[in-house]
């Protein structure tokens, strides 16, 4: 069963379309590429999250980070190993897997990517959430009518 109906959860929500895509999304998962390479998501604080993804062998030059819509892609490349020489490399035994990936998070609208740093074959990506005024808590303040719900217009004053 791959389809899910989510119509009775979403009767009494406003702005959840994209609740149906996150599914839709978890339903694509491929087993084999979701385990290299290993990461970590971390809370940081009240406001602020890592993502530490373990990518050794690869340079700054060949990781990239790409912020597209609500995604966070990160995507690593392997560049020809060449000996000091010049000349090519041939491995015995290769345990250290520099295989090219694509890893894709979701983010939600108010988490933004403040930053990025490799560091001992670790990939560290800040993430702060920030919530703009528009969607913060806010007092809505309750008019009343009167005269049984006619609105009373201010008549001018005789001179």
């Amino acid at each position: 069963m791959r389809a899910f109906d989510l119509s009775p959860l979403l009767r009494s929500s406003v702005g959840f379309d994209h609740v149906n895509r996150l599914f839709e999304l978890a339903n694509r998962v491929d087993e084999t590429t979701a385990s290299y390479p290993p990461y970590n998501i971390e809370k940081r604080g009240e406001d602020a999250y890592r993502i530490t993804m373990a990518v050794a062998g690869f340079s700054e030059a060949e990781l990239d980070i790409t912020v597209k819509e609500n995604s966070l892609i990160v995507t690593g490349k392997a560049a020809e190993q060449t000996a000091e020489q010049g000349e090519a490399v041939s491995y015995l035994h290769r345990g250290i897997a520099r295989r090219a990936f694509e890893r894709r998070f979701e983010l939600a609208d108010t988490v933004k990517v403040v930053g990025a740093e490799l560091k001992d074959g670790l990939l560290h990506i800040a993430l702060k959430r920030e919530i703009p005024e528009a969607k913060k808590p806010r007092q809505i303040q309750i008019n009343t009518l009167t005269n049984g719900g006619a609105v009373i217009e201010a008549q001018p004053k005789a001179a």
